[in-house]
């Protein structure tokens, strides 16, 4: 597993600060995290419920803002923006997988996957469409409907909907959580490969030891602080490390 090389992360945060509620009824989901993505790598983010996981994807990407610290997309300074301004950066630049699937009903699988660049009223680059397509084996499938497709066979399609765009960075939050083990595998190999060979850089928030350890890096999270991380995971040294640090229960 290696990691990008650019010296301008694919995506980083400052002195990130998330507060809920005042007074007595104060909560920290985010307490002054400073934290990097570089481009290229695959990142997973663990900790107990609460921990601020899902927190932090969200400010990262744009689809929550932070109480006070500043986060960045490449060289874009997100907390410096309008709204509108965030949208257009997280239709241009960002690519989401979600647990929930969240495909448009009634839409094939190649009209879903096809969504953000109609949007934007763009084209595929080059045969980039088809590689994903095939890489993740959608082929046959792609006049299909999500009712008509099987659970793993929905997330893959979520995954091609998220590259299509070529995002600068692609954010998952417990993606195989609704997978069968199979279907899990096959979406995280894709998803290495994303990495390893398209340069992809990849976030994923996981409860699972097995899906965090197909990344480049393990950041663990507890109480609103990066508490931990760790470089070329296995299964067995996240369990224990997991262990050491209270982060072992499920989210």
């Amino acid at each position: 597993m290696t990691s990008g090389t650019s010296q301008t992360p694919a995506a980083r945060m400052e002195g990130g600060f998330k507060i809920y509620g005042s007074g007595d009824a104060e909560v920290r989901a985010l307490d002054g995290v400073d934290v990097s993505f570089a481009a290229g790598a695959f990142t997973a983010i663990m900790g107990p419920s609460g921990s601020g996981k899902s927190t932090l994807m969200q400010c990262m990407a744009g689809l929550d803002r932070l109480s006070s610290g500043t986060t960045w997309i490449g060289d874009i300074e997100l907390t410096a923006l309008s709204e509108k301004e965030i949208t257009k950066v997280r239709r241009d630049r960002v690519g989401f997988i979600f647990q929930a699937f969240n495909l448009v009903p009634t839409l094939s699988a190649l009209e879903n996957i096809r969504l953000p660049l109609d949007i934007a009223g763009r084209e595929p680059e080059g045969d980039w469409l088809d590689q994903v397509v095939d890489a993740l084996n959608l082929r046959p499938r792609l006049r299909h409907r999500p009712s008509q497709l099987s659970g793993g066979q929905q997330q893959r399609v979520a995954a091609a909907r998220a590259l299509v765009s070529r995002p600068d960075i692609v954010f998952a939050d417990e993606p195989t959580g609704q997978l069968d083990s199979q279907s899990s595998a096959e979406l995280l190999d894709f998803m290495r490969r994303a990495a390893d060979e398209f340069g992809q850089t990849i976030v994923m928030v996981t409860h699972e030891p097995a899906a965090a350890s197909r990344a480049d890096r393990i950041l663990f999270l507890g109480d609103g602080h990066i508490v931990d991380q760790m470089e070329e995971p296995t299964p067995d040294s996240i369990l224990d490390r997991m262990k050491t640090i209270g982060a072992g229960k499920r989210t």
